[in-house]
């Protein structure tokens, strides 16, 4: 038995996949450039920044924890 404030609570909360698509998109994005960032910038032939390794140095720690090989 549900009340006219519940039920309205519930419709007022029910989303659909359609509008929450930018959000999972925009998940997926940040999502995988911090994974290359961490995993797959080697300041090499790779990297989005050029012939630097800034970014690679930024996330050593992270790579080792994660357990990427780095050196």
């Amino acid at each position: 038995m549900t009340t006219a404030g519940a039920t309205a609570r519930a419709r007022a909360t029910a989303t659909t996949a359609v509008g929450d698509m930018p959000y999972l998109i925009g998940s997926l994005v940040v999502g995988l450039l911090l994974f290359y960032f961490i995993g797959f910038d080697e300041g090499a032939a790779t990297s989005l920044f050029g012939n630097t390794t800034v970014v690679h140095e930024f996330v050593h720690d992270a790579r080792h924890f994660l357990g990427f090989p780095c050196h």
